[in-house]
């Protein structure tokens, strides 16, 4: 009964559903300018749009034979080095040309004065019997014939002696300190038991580092975990740095 009402007696007219305007490139226009300019006659589809010839002008017989260059005189290349004349008939060569020179015992001069050729000696590697150079292959020794083998190098020595020279400007100033009073020397001594009570305190606070909480889900649990973890580098770097240093100075308001 809720279905039934007099406006369903009448036929209704439908309204077409409005669609939004189609969109449209604002370089819809350039787009279509550079399509033209880059388009040339072979890239249309179908045949090139060409002029065609004239009646008139149509294909004669060896039109297409190709047409030879004018006949030119033939000049060689190297006309300009020519060999020296054939002597004449009536040329005679120059006779009785000798020499005093001793060839056999110049050669055997030359061979014994002269060092003897170094052979190169090869290594064969591979069963098919390739050979190569044995100074190359790595196996011969070289470096160890060398007359700088086992020297120290230079920079090195330069390096030691600006080591040297820092050394000893520093051992100037601590001794000119302690002449003035102003440092003192720990004992080794002192030294052992200072390295002795950092360690304890250091085990002591790693003990209570292992006894806290796994979850730091308080502000306080964060700012203990924190603080314990500094200390404890803390003491770290300072255990490192008096094990490192043998002697160790004081100033007096230590």
């Amino acid at each position: 009964m809720g279905e039934e009402s007099i406006y369903n007696l009448l036929p209704s007219v439908q309204q077409p559903e409005a669609k939004n305007p189609r969109y449209r490139s604002v370089f819809h226009e350039a787009a279509k300018d550079e399509l033209k300019q880059r388009k040339t006659a072979s890239k249309t589809m179908g045949p090139a749009k060409v002029s065609l010839d004239e009646t008139t002008n149509f294909m004669k017989k060896r039109a297409k034979e190709p047409v030879l260059p004018e006949k030119t005189a033939y000049a060689r290349p190297n006309a300009d080095q020519k060999r020296p004349p054939v002597p004449l008939r009536d040329e005679k060569p120059v006779m009785g040309l000798t020499s005093n020179k001793n060839f056999i015992h110049t050669n055997a001069v030359e061979n014994i004065m002269s060092s003897s050729k170094k052979t190169r000696t090869k290594i064969c590697r591979h069963t098919g019997g390739h050979r190569q150079q044995s100074s190359g292959s790595g196996l011969v020794p070289k470096y160890i014939k060398k007359d700088t083998y086992g020297t120290v190098p230079k920079y090195l020595e330069t390096r030691k002696k600006a080591m040297a020279e820092q050394q000893e400007s520093y051992d100037v100033y601590v001794q000119q300190r302690l002449e003035k009073g102003a440092l003192n020397q720990i004992s080794p001594a002192d030294r052992l038991v200072t390295l002795d009570g950092l360690k304890k305190n250091w085990e002591e606070l790693h003990l209570q580092y292992q006894g806290l909480s796994v979850v730091t889900d308080t502000a306080p649990k964060k700012a203990r975990k924190e603080r314990m973890e500094a200390e404890m580098k803390q003491l770290e770097k300072d255990i490192d740095t008096i094990e490192k240093h043998k002697i160790i100075y004081v100033t007096d308001n230590f």
